[in-house]
C-alpha cells in the first residue's frame, strides 16, 4: 500500500472545522476514488496540530486521486491551517491487532535514513520493533512509512486509548533506541495525537 499524509497547523479554535471537513466531506470524495483503501484523521486539538493519511492500492491510484482532492483539501483547510505539508510514503510494515476507535491515541515517531539503509530499517522494525510493542498493552496498529528516496520515515503506533498511549511511553522508548541502533535510523520528532478516525481495508 501508499500513503499521502497531511500535516497542517494553525489556531486551535478553528480546529473543529478542518476536522469536519476532513471526516465528511473528504471522507466522502476520497471513498469515489479507485484505489482508496482507507483513511485516518488524528489531531492534537491543544496545539493546533492535524494529521490526514489517505492510503491507496498503488501509486498510480494515489496519484491520480491528488488531482482530484487538491481543491477541497484547500477548501477544508482554509479557515484552520497556517501551514500544511503534503508527503508521499510507502508502507513498509502495516501490523494491525484490532482496529482503533475514535478515542485513541496515536504516537508519531519521524525519523531519517540512509536510503541505502531502507531495507536494513523495514527489516529492522518488523523482526525488533514489533514484537516489542505487541507487549504493550493496548497496541491497535503499528506501522512503518518510508519514503526511500529522501530517506525519511514516519513510525506510527496506534492504542485503544490515550491512558494506554501514555502508559506505552517507556516501552516504545526502549524499541526506538534499539531500533535505531540496528538500522543507523536518527529519530528527528516524536508526537502524540488524538484518533479520530482511523478505517483501513487491509483484506
Amino acid at each position: 500500500m501508499f500513503v499521502r499524509t497531511i500535516y497542517a497547523t494553525g489556531d486551535p479554535a478553528n480546529i473543529g472545522t478542518a476536522i469536519e471537513g476532513l471526516t465528511t466531506e473528504s471522507r466522502e470524495l476520497l471513498e469515489q476514488q479507485p484505489g482508496f483503501r482507507g483513511i485516518g484523521v488524528f489531531a492534537d486539538r491543544e496545539l493546533g496540530k492535524l494529521l490526514g493519511v489517505s492510503w491507496w492500492d498503488s501509486e498510480e491510484a494515489r496519484s491520480n486521486s491528488d488531482e482530484a482532492m487538491r481543491q477541497r483539501r484547500a477548501a477544508v483547510m482554509e479557515r484552520f491551517a497556517a501551514t500544511t505539508t503534503i508527503d508521499n510514503y510507502e508502507v513498509a510494515v502495516f501490523h494491525q491487532v484490532r482496529q482503533p476507535q475514535p478515542g485513541a491515541g496515536l504516537r508519531v515517531t519521524r525519523v531519517e535514513f540512509d536510503p541505502s539503509d531502507a531495507d536494513l530499517f523495514a527489516e529492522t522494525f518488523r523482526a525488533t520493533v514489533v514484537p516489542r510493542l505487541d507487549t504493550l498493552p493496548g497496541l491497535a496498529r503499528a506501522s512503518l512509512l518510508l519514503d526511500r528516496d529522501r530517506g525519511r520515515g514516519l513510525v506510527g503506533a496506534v492504542f485503544t486509548d490515550r491512558e494506554a498511549l501514555a502508559a506505552s511511553r517507556s516501552g516504545q522508548a526502549a524499541a526506538r533506541h534499539e531500533a535505531a541502533a540496528k538500522a543507523h535510523v536518527t529519530v528527528t520528532a516524536l508526537e502524540e495525537f488524538e484518533v479520530i478516525v482511523s478505517d483501513i481495508r487491509v483484506d
